[in-house]
């Protein structure tokens, strides 16, 4: 039979068979004289085998390592790593169905904010960054803005992990927003401004030690990059110096 015969017999289509002989996994038989390759029933056969193994999740590369054991070991250990692969994946399908089911239910409620589908972590830091009387500050919303934006950061995880352990404390949160409102206040302000030495050492020190650990070794080259650069640029100026003087003095050791 030929190429097309084949694939059909077997269920795969002419281009895979051509990408299993490249890949060594099904034997290419030579030439007859009319030019044609002619294929017979242990191609058929194998190339039976290979489909169903594809199908249950196996690489090529773990194909060929099959076919090539003929006590089928290295097929037993594949499977099972195969099924705590699945596994994994359940587990993980069931977690974001939960989540979807959380956000869909607050989408019907009238109540979903472009950030909410953030890690269930971020989430509840979102929460406390959320309190009544945020919503009117525009700094308090840059903040959660961040928030939201370290989520999709993996390097940032233990930063937010750290933050939101201490978000519970209602009088920190208190404070925070009182902070948001005196930077609100210097929207139209100068660079001059009296106000601005006073309120980023206040903002410098409003941040937690646990923090500041973390972060330590990413502060003293954080106003020069492009990030910081754009950051500093969606404020005013008296309000991108509150933000430089700030982070200049956390890059001094405490």
């Amino acid at each position: 039979m030929q190429i097309g015969e084949l694939a059909s017999i077997a269920g795969v289509s002419t281009r895979a068979v051509r990408h299993y002989h490249q890949r060594g996994l099904l034997p290419e038989p030579p030439r007859r004289a009319n030019g044609y390759r002619h294929y017979g029933l242990r191609e058929v056969i194998l190339l039976a085998r290979i489909r169903r193994l594809t199908e249950l999740g196996l690489t090529l590369d773990e194909v060929r390592d099959v076919l090539a054991d003929e006590q089928g070991r290295d097929l037993h250990e594949i499977l099972v790593g195969l099924d705590h692969d699945l596994a994994r994946q359940e587990t993980a399908i069931r977690d974001r169905r939960a989540r979807l089911a959380g956000l869909i239910e607050r989408a019907e409620a009238g109540a979903l904010h472009a950030d909410d589908p953030v890690s269930p972590e971020t989430a509840a830091l979102l929460g406390v960054l959320g309190r009544p009387g945020t919503a009117s500050s525009p700094m308090a919303r840059l903040e959660r803005d961040l928030v939201a934006l370290l989520d999709t950061a993996p390097d940032q995880q233990g930063v937010l992990a750290t933050m939101t352990a201490l978000a519970g404390d209602g009088e920190a949160a208190a404070e925070a927003l009182a902070l948001h409102r005196r930077l609100d206040e210097l929207s139209e302000a100068p660079v001059g401004d009296p106000r601005v030495a006073p309120l980023a050492a206040e903002l410098a020190a409003s941040v937690p030690p646990e923090v500041v650990a973390l972060i330590a070794d990413q502060l003293p080259d954080s106003l020069d990059t492009p990030f910081a650069g754009a950051m500093l640029d969606s404020v005013s100026p008296a309000q991108a110096e509150v933000l430089r003087q700030a982070i200049r003095l956390l890059s001094w050791p405490r």
